[in-house]
This record gives C-alpha cells, structure tokens and sequence, in this order.
C-alpha cells in the first residue's frame, strides 16, 4: 500500500488525519515511528476507538515521500 500512497486520496498531518478518522472516512492510517509520540498518541487511540487500520513506517521522511511530499510526515490517511 505504501508504494500506492502517492497516487490515493489522502489527506496528510494530524489534524486533518484525525478528522478524517472521527468522521468515519480514514480507510488506512500511516503513521512515522519517529514522530513525537505525543504528536501522534491521539491518532493511535482514535484508531484503536473506531477499529480503522493502522499501519507504522519507519520514519517521517520516508513517509513523506511515498505521500509525494517534499517533508516528513508524521501521519498520512488514506480516505474511503
């Protein structure tokens, strides 16, 4: 799925990811290991409440770019 990241409906960063999440529309949350855990703790526990998929890459940068972006990104979510 990383490597499709680039090309899918997605909205990238916290909040956003987190709206996305409560309003039912996430279909897969991306999430860098090394982001601040409290940054990114508040989207572990939205996942864990609704049930959505949750998927851990190593690093920002690395998530950044498979999301097509020129920086890291701490959360990238793919929507429904």
């Amino acid at each position: 799925m990383l490597s499709e990241l680039r090309a899918a409906h997605k909205v990238i960063g916290v909040k956003q990811s987190k709206k996305a999440i409560r309003d039912g529309k996430a279909q897969e949350v991306f999430v860098a290991l090394d982001a601040e855990k409290r940054v990114v703790g508040p989207v572990y526990e939205l996942c864990s409440e609704t049930d959505t998929k949750l998927t851990e890459i190593t690093t920002m940068t690395e998530l950044g770019d498979a999301a097509g972006i020129d920086v890291g990104a701490a959360v990238v979510t793919v929507l429904r």
